[in-house]
């Protein structure tokens, strides 16, 4: 039976092949300008927020608003009972017809005294007497006007009113409620949501290293007016609507080594709402050599250090050490190790050892500039 099982053997071991080379999916390395965007973490709030308090003292006989609506500027929010202020209009009126018919008369008598002067049948000192009286009666009818002005004005403030447009919240006082001219205690907050602001921090060892960049042309700067601000909600989504960037302050935080900048955003929906945490994704420069790589594409040493494997001219796989930057759109970018031409293996990890022979072949779910790879499409690397 055994020179029987040995004589079998010996067709396969004869018949046996080479082991063909392993097909693995490169990219070949080929720079281009991007966008340098930074994550920075920040805060949603309201473009303008208005606080409403009472201009006339009164008791509150009714509420105009619904809580949590929406409400234009001049808007009636609460109205003061208005009998008071209507009295004080009447009264003031009645002043002013008193006042006004006074003026009739004095300008009647300062005329009779003003024709028996000139006649000689009247002393000088009478007439100066009725010139007076009739300025005095003039200067009380435009007194009286201002009381009147002054009524209106109070009756008009008897109904509180909305002085922005914007999103009120909660009623703080309701019916019944004396409100007093001039409090520090507000009625209700408005608050203006659409367009609204993101509030953000970044540290001055970035702003200063990122001024480094520049300075040494290492990026290109993008125009104020070009430079867009994208927000990240808690869960994951972007918001769909890009921002503009409003200014940095001129100044550093003492406690924090920060600097607030604000970018601004269209709201129509109110899915944005104060307080809410964001992260904010901004365009702070360009690289117009950046390289880029799948996420795939980048191992760990033994060590923890980042590095990619490349295929050489003779086919061989080397393991090449890279420095990362930061991750967009599912790509690392690689500011270290890499450079045009360089064919880095993208999947197909599995096949092969360092110095192995592979077969590369161009990855399929990449273009030759390594920019269409969506992050939803990234997947971990195998080893």
């Amino acid at each position: 039976m055994a020179p029987l099982l040995a004589g079998c053997s010996e067709p396969i071991a004869a018949g046996a092949a080479a082991p063909a080379e392993p097909e693995v999916g490169t990219l070949t390395v080929r720079p281009q300008a991007r966008a340098l965007i930074r994550e920075l973490p920040g805060r949603i709030a309201p473009t303008r927020v208005s606080e409403v308090r009472a201009r006339v003292s009164g008791i509150i006989v009714e509420r105009l608003f619904q809580q949590g609506t929406e409400v234009k500027a001049g808007d009636p929010l609460y109205r003061i009972d208005p009998k008071p202020f209507e009295v004080e209009l009447q009264a003031s009126e009645a002043a002013l017809g008193k006042a006004v018919a006074a003026l009739d008369l004095a300008t009647q008598h300062a005329r009779r005294i003003a024709m028996l002067t000139s006649q000689r049948a009247a002393p000088e000192a009478e007439n100066e007497k009725a010139v007076g009286a009739q300025r005095q009666a003039e200067a009380e009818v435009g007194s009286r006007k201002a009381d009147v002005a002054r009524a209106r004005l109070n009756l008009d403030y008897a109904t509180i009113r909305a002085p922005i447009s914007g999103v009120v919240g909660a009623a703080l006082v309701s019916e019944g409620a004396l409100v007093v001219e001039n409090d520090t205690t507000s009625l209700a907050t408005i608050q203006q949501l659409d367009p609204i602001y993101a509030d953000f921090t970044q540290s001055v060892a970035e702003m200063n290293k990122l001024r480094r960049k520049f300075d040494n042309g290492d990026l290109d700067r993008i125009s104020p007016d070009a430079a867009k601000v994208r927000l990240v909600l808690d869960d994951g989504t972007v918001y769909p609507i890009s921002g503009r960037l409003l200014f940095s302050e001129a100044k550093v935080d003492a406690f924090t080594g920060q600097v607030t900048l604000r970018g601004q955003f269209a709201n129509p929906k109110r899915e944005l709402l104060p307080g809410m945490y964001v992260r904010v994704l901004i365009e702070q420069g360009i690289d117009s050599d950046a390289i880029a790589v799948p996420q795939q594409a980048i191992q760990r040493d033994a060590g923890g250090g980042s590095e990619v494997y490349v295929v050489k001219d003779d086919g061989r796989v080397a393991a090449q050490p890279v420095r990362t930057g930061a991750i967009q759109d599912g790509l690392w970018l690689i500011s270290e190790g890499l450079k045009e031409g360089d064919r880095v293996i993208i999947d197909g990890f599995q096949k092969f050892v360092p110095g192995d022979k592979v077969r590369p072949k161009s990855w399929a779910d990449a273009d030759a500039s390594a920019g269409a790879q969506p992050a939803a499409q990234a997947v971990p690397a195998s080893r």
